[in-house]
């Protein structure tokens, strides 16, 4: 009894200490100001949960915002986390991402450790890239995620978790108000909508795996090539489906 009572007292005790680091390592990690509203550390229970966490960068490079309503933390019971950090699952809820350009993501390796979780649950959250001025032909891209969860994952970077990805389920909101629907689970990746139509496209997928030794714009590089792989292959098995219903046509 004596041992949960000093667990409450402690924990009340370092909540804001905590709080506070976990912000200056996000900050380090993007290079930006990283705040958060409120947290409660329950050492007994094993869970931390964070309100309100805001990520703003505006500079010669581009502009980054991250707002992200609540995060919840599993950590271990009964002062197990006094020794491990590291959360078991992470839940994110009402993530906002806004970036302006890719390059805010060739981060160099930060002072401190990344945060590491052993499973990741992603709900509610939208990623957009802002049309700039230096290249307001690729315009608005928004993509609405309604839920995803990934496996063990290493927070180089905000989309390191893709590497462990097990199911998504998104929307990408195109221009000239185009909207695609994604579903992944056991390697396959499902398209509809657009130009896809509203059968939806099957395509085998194999993630890439992440590199320890990578730092954060290899790491980036690397999902950026990804993308770039599993776009030409998608647009390769329409313009084939298209081609397949012309020479069947009589």
């Amino acid at each position: 009894m004596l041992w949960l009572v000093a667990l409450v007292v402690v924990g009340n005790a370092i909540e804001a200490r905590t709080r506070e680091q976990i912000s200056a390592r996000i900050a380090d990690a993007l290079q930006a100001r990283a705040t958060i509203d409120d947290g409660e550390l329950a050492l007994v229970r094993g869970t931390f949960d964070l309100d309100n966490l805001a990520v703003r960068r505006d500079d010669a490079i581009g502009h980054l915002a991250i707002g992200v309503a609540s995060i919840h933390c599993e950590l271990g019971p009964l002062g197990v986390a006094l020794l491990d950090h590291h959360c078991r699952e992470l839940a994110l809820r009402g993530t906002r991402l806004e970036v302006s350009t890719a390059a805010l993501f060739k981060l160099r390796r930060p002072k401190r450790p990344p945060l590491r979780a052993g499973k990741v649950v992603i709900d509610d959250a939208r990623f957009e890239l802002l049309a700039s001025a230096g290249a307001p032909s690729v315009g608005h891209l928004a993509v609405a995620i309604h839920h995803a969860d990934a496996g063990e994952t290493t927070f180089k970077t905000p989309l390191s978790w893709i590497f462990a990805l097990h199911t998504l389920h998104a929307t990408i909101d195109l221009p000239s108000d185009l909207a695609l629907r994604l579903d992944y689970e056991a390697g396959e990746l499902r398209i509809a909508g657009g130009m896809f139509g509203a059968t939806p496209i099957a395509l085998p997928v194999t993630l890439p795996v992440a590199d320890p030794a990578d730092d954060p714009r290899a790491e980036m590089a690397r999902l950026v090539e990804f993308g770039k792989d599993v776009a030409e292959r998608l647009i390769a098995r329409k313009a084939k489906a298209w081609l397949m219903s012309k020479l069947a046509s009589p």
